[in-house]
């Protein structure tokens, strides 16, 4: 998002725009990052990429902060922001939010078909299955690994920019973004694609109704859905069955 920012800002164009510079972007630091960082880290224990991550994120939040402050920001998409297309019923849809469901859908899509049906989607299975076979295979699991924090990071540019045009944005925002992410996932079922994003669109529902009894219960309704979906299926909706 705030990459995404920076750009519309020093080129003056529009977020979607910008987007063209932002998924590269990122994808090439996700790249550098997992190949100069942490790479270095990966092995049996898991304690090590978990404080480096963390070690990650405090310096990403304090950088951001010095360059950008602690205020609010928000990119301007205009008319895009307002924009609603009338259905039978009485029901107006935004054009925005059916845009980044649309963009969503494609996304999902397209990283599905990387995954089962590509020769790059079968190295990240390979390799994430069995890292010593692969590598005796001919796979650079050194080189997978980057391409698969490159593949992360660039849809990861797509959801920043999104939000950075849905709603206000500041470097503290991320752990509270990750818990819905986090419950999107556990409620579609973990490794099921098209099951996280029917766990978004359960999480926003219940949001949303909880905002209709009373805008105090908007992000509590969620956490119950999620706590409900967590007690009758523990491994979530659709699962995935290797």
């Amino acid at each position: 998002a705030f990459l995404g920012l920076s750009i519309t800002t020093a080129l003056g164009v529009s977020p979607l725009v910008a987007l063209g510079l932002v998924v590269p972007l990122m994808a090439a630091i996700g790249y550098l990052l997992q190949r100069g960082v942490l790479n270095q880290t990966l092995g049996d224990d898991i304690l090590p990429p978990l404080l480096v991550t963390f070690g990650l994120s405090v310096i990403i939040q304090n950088g951001l902060l010095e360059i950008y402050s602690a205020d609010p920001q928000k990119m301007s998409a205009g008319a895009l922001e307002t924009a609603s297309i009338s259905v039978p019923g009485g029901i107006a849809i935004g054009v925005l939010p059916l845009l980044m469901f649309v963009v969503a859908v494609v996304v999902i899509a397209g990283l599905q078909w990387v995954f089962y049906h590509s020769a790059l989607g079968r190295a990240f299975r390979a390799v994430s299955d069995k890292q010593d076979i692969a590598q005796l295979m001919g796979l650079n699991k050194a080189h997978v690994f980057g391409l698969a924090m490159a593949l992360s990071l660039a849809v990861v540019g797509v959801a920043g920019v999104f939000l950075g045009i849905r709603t206000s944005f500041d470097p503290s925002i991320g752990p509270g973004r990750l818990i819905f992410g986090f419950e999107a996932v556990i409620i579609g079922g973990l490794g099921n694609l098209w099951g996280t994003l029917i766990g978004g669109i359960i999480l926003g529902v219940s949001q949303n109704i909880g905002a209709q009894i009373n805008p105090g219960w908007q992000l509590l309704a969620g956490h119950i859905a999620f706590l409900v979906v967590l007690a009758v299926r523990p491994r979530g909706l659709f699962p995935r069955i290797d």
